[in-house]
């Protein structure tokens, strides 16, 4: 019966919910929402709402036929471990694939005198607290990617938080904050003109968005990574031909030219993972941002 629903599959629109209008998860939802409604024959509709818990609403009580499906990013899975959650993002969905990644640069004001991580952590160190840093709000990766580095490096830095990256952006600029663990998108020109200096990538392995820059990892830190990662769900207790149905055609998808060069020279790394792939990532990352989150006692705002 399972194949015969992959095989029949679909035989009416199909609803990609999401977030806001503007960010990555939206950008990917209309990507794939664009892929799928040509290849499936089925128009693929993108319904946008505004909050995690929302979503996670959404998912965990729609029925597992493929007609529902989720495009989301860490903030969804990280959100129960920042505040009570009627949702849990393991029990309630289905992995499809890890459709995304886009590494955060270390950027430090060129007043200071670091050129590495290893000297980041070095002035941290002789100077507790001195050093401020700017991040989003609460829970957002700009945030969570600094506080795993304190934690890793066992620095004390301050944090002070914006409301968006580009207010924080900006008193980094003016000398008012000294680092940030900032979205590439965010500092990339910046970087170019020399009005901030990057130390390093945040991914696991180099980029190549950001080629011939190092990582954290590389640079110190063994063991760092704090990336977004955007990604595709379905309702718990999929069908295993389903899962494998919206697999394959979602990296079909992904793996195209156009769609690689789009997504790329909006600042994301296409990974277009296997479901079990994406499964292992968000676990990995609940695992390690989880203990961040509960160590410094971090609760969403």
């Amino acid at each position: 019966m399972g194949v015969a629903l992959g095989q029949n599959f679909p035989s009416k629109p199909v609803r990609i919910v999401t977030a806001a209008p503007g960010g990555s998860s939206d950008l990917m939802a209309r990507v794939l929402a664009q892929g799928l409604s040509a290849s499936l024959g089925q128009q693929a509709i993108v319904e946008n709402r505004t909050s995690g818990v929302v979503l996670g609403e959404i998912i965990s009580k729609a029925p597992a036929d493929g007609y529902t499906l989720l495009v989301t990013g860490n903030s969804f899975w990280l959100l129960p471990l920042l505040q009570e959650a009627p949702y849990d993002p393991i029990r309630d969905t289905t992995a499809l694939t890890l459709a995304v990644v886009t590494p955060n640069i270390v950027v430090v004001h060129p007043s200071l005198p670091v050129k590495s991580i290893k000297d980041l952590i070095a002035l941290a160190r002789s100077k507790p607290d001195a050093l401020n840093y700017a991040s989003g709000i609460t829970g957002a990766i700009t945030h969570l990617a600094a506080e795993l580095f304190k934690n890793m490096a066992n620095v004390r830095i301050v944090r002070i938080p914006y409301k968006g990256a580009g207010p924080a952006v900006i008193d980094l600029l003016g000398g008012q904050m000294q680092l940030m663990f900032a979205t590439s998108s965010s500092v990339e020109a910046h970087t170019r003109t020399g009005r901030l200096r990057s130390l390093a990538v945040t991914s696991a392995a180099p980029s190549v968005l950001l080629p011939g820059l190092p990582t954290v990892a590389a640079s110190g830190l063994p063991g760092y990574e704090a990336v977004t990662m955007t990604g595709a769900l379905a309702p718990a207790r999929m069908s295993a031909a389903l899962v494998n149905r919206l697999n394959r055609e979602m990296v079909q998808i992904l793996n195209r030219p156009e769609v690689r060069s789009r997504l790329f020279d909006a600042g994301n790394e296409v990974v277009a993972s296997s479901a079990d792939e994406f499964l292992a990532a968000v676990k990995a990352e609940m695992t390690r941002m989880g203990k961040v989150i509960k160590d410094a006692g971090i609760r969403s705002e």
